[in-house]
């Protein structure tokens, strides 16, 4: 342990951010005011006492003194190297600092005791180790600095306290450590300190070395792999040269294209790898152009380019209507995606959670009615690129993900070709015709959709020709469809179904005039005041030479129209300009298709004889008005029970079941004379017999057909209805009541007999179509005779149709 001795009267010589130990010897610069003034006074106190001048050295750390200091004896005092004053000092031993005290000079002069710092002999057993350590330590790292002089005097030390002080001299010390040094008196804990200290220090200097190994092996590696690549591109050079081939005739720098491209960082890994393989391989090998193939798909996709949405909600709104007449719901939805774009960007939300604001819509409707031609439109409106996918008759799943590269001729998917042809990560992509798809041996193109029109999974979409994932989570998806049930329900269960359920008789007129017409008039050679077709003309088009949801036959019809007219001016018939009015249409194009049954004479109408009703349905061209025919069989023939044709499902099989139960159960109530219906056979026809139907919207259409045949009052000509029918007369909800309601406008219906339940369908009619038509919202069957029926006439005895 170490013992104090006798106290001793020192200056002070202050060490700033540096530490001096027992035995070691330092100049110090005389130049300083401090240190000037310690030498001096401790030289003017050796005068009277016999030795060298002793100072008192002193740590100061941030301007903080140590608690112990280091008597040193100052050897000489000359010049330094640098040629200014200086003294040579050296450590003797450890002092610990008492109180001030005074002494000659300008010195600051303090009270010391001398710590006794010997360890007993023979040294135990494990400060031996300690030792053998140390010495084993510094001499390692003296070796790796090439001091070999010292590595000797560092072995010939056997003092224990001496050994720890050597550490003084280790320039990896900072001062904050060798003060820690100083400040411990034990000389065998003084010495377990330097040993961990220096111990660190090789190990931190093992990790540098071996990070600095490991970057000189990585430039070694890169400026001999550049050197090869220079010495291949030269040989490639020659080769071309040799073949007649010009400089640069063939871009085989691959990597520099990759490189200078603006590529995501996994694309740019996965390029890199194919560039490598195309460096090794041999120009005889196919593999080669496989891969050259695929390079530049990967190199010609829009990665990191987008257009910038055009955030003028009322432009936008303008632009579509000004190309689309109608079609309210969908031009909503694209305003409302543009308002919410507009106000995520605004706020700086434009990626969430590693999505983009992509949408996903389907448009459902009937042909015609423009949904193709909306895409584009929507396209202009938003200020980007639109490109169309045509799905229709895709049986293979490989055209909607793409090929493995495995296969000769492999190709990307419809949906990256799309994105390269639209040249931006975010354009309009319209996948025509999706309800068209199938599936067989090669796949299910409708389930590879799943994950394209999914908004939570197609931000990851991986096509299996590129095999690196593409964002889509920008796109805006709009999905084309006539029959909503074709459609599989785990895909539109994706989309956002907007229904284009067909356009008014209004609506048709606008179209025509302001689309159609000058689009035709173009197509046939003229101009627009050399044909003009007044509103009557185009309306007696739109109603009588055409009945459809959309407004494909009735461009047709214009189109016919304007060629006769051209025709006819080219023969000298007819000059121009001329004005086509409704008077000209039959002689140009020939007698109506689709009179109402309004418009013709009382004995021609279906309705002119009991046991006709007339119904509304929906098809895949929309509404349409859909006839009944009852009839009793004659007695004798002996043919009971009911007979249905016209190729009815199942399900209208049973509503007709129900229509004649409940009359044959409430006919006494009704005052119809049921009992012909125990006897007789009852036949129902729905012509357009070739034509499939299902459905349980026709239940109130042959309850009525059948009431009116055994009543022998006429249904009324201007009356329509649908619902279904229960076995109490409950009138029950259908679907598709808009489309009927159009239906029943479009042929000249004036009143129409919905259930109570599908009153709040009635908001999506157009106001236009609900002021021309007399709806009638009803629970019972009593109520749909009451108002469908006619008045009996005179109580004369009905006649009453017999089946052949």
């Amino acid at each position: 342990m170490a013992a104090e001795s006798t106290p001793l009267a020192l200056p002070v010589l202050p060490l700033d951010d540096e530490v001096v130990l027992p035995g070691m010897v330092v100049p110090l610069d005389l130049s300083d005011s401090e240190v000037r003034a310690a030498v001096e006074a401790a030289q003017a106190a050796a005068r009277d006492e016999p030795g060298k001048p002793k100072v008192l050295l002193v740590p100061r750390v941030d301007g903080t003194y140590a608690g112990t200091g280091v008597l040193g004896t100052v050897e000489q005092v000359g010049r330094l190297a640098d040629g200014d004053p200086g003294a040579l000092i050296r450590g003797r031993g450890r002092v610990r600092i008492g109180a001030g005290t005074t002494g000659p000079g300008a010195a600051l002069w303090v009270e010391g005791t001398r710590i006794d710092e010997t360890v007993p002999e023979p040294l135990p057993g494990h400060v031996a180790e300690l030792v053998k350590e140390y010495k084993a330590l510094a001499t390692a790292w003296l070796r790796k600095r090439g001091a070999w002089q010292v590595v000797d005097r560092v072995q010939a030390i056997d003092d224990v306290s001496a050994l720890a002080d050597n550490s003084g001299y280790s320039p990896f010390l900072t001062a904050d450590q060798k003060v820690a040094l100083l400040e411990t008196t034990d000389p065998v804990a003084r010495l377990k300190l330097a040993t961990q200290q220096l111990r660190d220090h090789l190990a931190e200097q093992d990790v540098a070395e071996t990070i600095a190994k490991d970057v000189q092996e990585g430039v070694d590696k890169q400026q001999r792999e550049f050197l090869l690549r220079r010495q291949l591109e030269a040989v490639r050079k020659e080769l071309r040269e040799l073949n007649g081939e010009k400089d640069g005739e063939e871009s085989d720098d691959y990597r520099a294209r990759v490189e200078a491209a603006d590529l995501p960082e996994k694309v740019r890994e996965a390029a890199l790898k194919e560039v490598d393989k195309l460096e090794r391989s041999s120009d005889q090998s196919p593999e080669g152009s496989w891969i050259r193939t695929w390079l530049d798909t990967v190199l010609e996709m829009p990665w990191n380019e987008r257009t910038e949405d055009a955030y003028d909600i009322q432009g936008a709104q303008a632009v579509l209507d000004a190309e689309h007449a109608g079609l309210q719901d969908v031009k909503e939805r694209i305003t409302e995606y543009l308002a919410v774009r507009k106000r995520r960007n605004d706020r700086g939300l434009g990626v969430v959670g590693g999505r983009r604001g992509g949408a996903v819509l389907a448009l459902v409707g009937p042909p015609g009615v423009g949904k193709t031609s909306l895409g584009e439109s929507v396209a202009h409106a938003m200020g980007r690129k639109f490109v169309r996918v045509a799905l229709g008759g895709v049986r293979d799943e490989a055209e909607i993900r793409g090929h493995r590269r495995t296969y000769v001729g492999a190709l990307p998917g419809r949906i990256v070709r799309a994105i390269k042809e639209a040249g931006s990560m975010n354009p309009v992509v319209l996948l025509d015709e999706i309800d068209k798809v199938g599936s067989d041996f090669r796949g299910d193109p409708a389930a590879a959709l799943l994950e394209v029109l999914d908004p939570a999974q197609n931000h990851t979409f991986r096509d299996h020709y590129l095999e690196v994932e593409l964002d889509l989570s920008d796109v805006v998806f709009l999905a084309t469809a006539n029959v909503l049930e074709a459609i599989p329900e785990a895909l539109l269960d994706r989309m956002e179904l907007v229904r284009l359920d067909g356009y008014t008789e209004d609506e048709k007129v606008v179209i025509a005039r302001d689309h159609l017409l000058p689009r035709q008039l173009e197509r046939a050679g003229l101009d627009g005041d050399e044909v003009t077709i007044d509103e009557g003309a185009l309306r007696k088009l739109a109603g009588e030479y055409t009945r459809e949801a959309g407004v494909r036959t009735l461009e047709r019809s214009i189109a016919r129209l304007l060629r006769k007219v051209a025709a006819r001016h080219e023969l000298g018939e007819q000059e121009l300009p001329f004005t086509v009015t409704e008077g000209d249409l039959r002689d140009l194009i020939g007698r109506p298709h689709h009179v109402p049954e309004s418009a013709q004479e009382p004995a021609e109408r279906r309705t002119a004889v009991p046991g006709v009703a007339t119904g509304l349905a929906v098809t895949g061209a929309g509404g349409d008005v859909l006839y009944v025919e009852a009839s009793l069989a004659d007695p004798e023939t002996g043919a009971a029970g009911l007979t249905l044709t016209g190729q009815l499902g199942d399900v209208m099989k049973e509503s007709a079941q129900i229509a004649l139960s409940f009359l044959r159960s409430h006919g006494a109530e009704l005052e119809l004379p049921v009992g012909d219906l125990k006897d007789r056979g009852v036949h129902i026809h729905f012509p357009a017999g070739a034509v499939p139907k299902d459905g349980p919207s026709a239940g109130i259409t042959m309850t009525t057909a059948l009431a009116s045949l055994l009543s022998g009052r006429l249904v009324r000509t201007d009356v329509a209805m649908t619902g279904e029918v229960s076995l109490t007369g409950r009138v029950l909800p259908i679907g598709g009541v808009k489309q009927k309601l159009l239906a029943a406008h479009r042929a000249g219906v004036t009143t129409v007999i919905i259930p109570k339940r599908n009153e709040p369908d009635l908001d999506e009619v157009p106001a236009e179509v609900l002021e021309k038509l007399d709806v009638h919202a009803v629970t019972d069957v009593r109520q749909v005779l009451e108002l469908a029926l006619s008045p009996a006439t005179n109580g004369a005895a009905p006649e009453v149709p017999v089946a052949a």
